[in-house]
């Protein structure tokens, strides 16, 4: 080992700073954005309350022309009220009106995928035991086709 490689340490798990681990995510997405050129990042999210108590609520970005969903949430004990399509069809609008053209959606549930496919989404790819025993499925929902 020479001597400038005597200050270097490994930190792993909790000891790595919380602003460390945001640099690193930050670092990632700034240099695949550097190689697909022309991103018009912008996060999106929508929310439904009641008074002050949020019941629901989704958020995720547009990129490139395509909302990314990243998560879409309900309170359980508001559940099958139509709740969540409600959101991600609030989350559609907002992205159909900065110019998107379709969208993107992951899911661990199967119920939640046969969800998503009867608001229109098509699962273009699974992967079995994701998660032991759980399917990845990765849904698409196209408004307009791409050139």
């Amino acid at each position: 080992m020479s001597s400038a490689d005597q200050s270097l340490i490994w930190r792993r798990d909790a000891e790595v700073p919380q602003a460390d681990l945001d640099a690193v995510r930050e670092g990632v997405l700034l240099y695949g954005r550097q190689q697909a050129q022309g991103s018009d990042a912008r996060d999106i999210a929508c929310a439904l309350y009641d008074g002050e108590r949020l019941l629901a609520g989704a958020q995720g970005r547009t990129e490139f022309g395509r909302l990314y969903i990243n998560y879409l949430w309900v309170e359980p004990e508001h559940r099958a009220q139509g709740l969540g399509s409600k959101c991600l069809r609030q989350l559609e609008a907002q992205a159909l009106q900065r110019g998107c053209v379709d969208a993107l959606i992951e899911t661990l549930s199967d119920e939640t995928a046969q969800i998503y496919e009867h608001l229109g989404y098509v699962c273009i790819a699974h992967v079995h035991d994701y998660v032991p025993g759980f399917t990845r499925h990765i849904l698409l929902k196209v408004w307009k086709p791409r050139d």
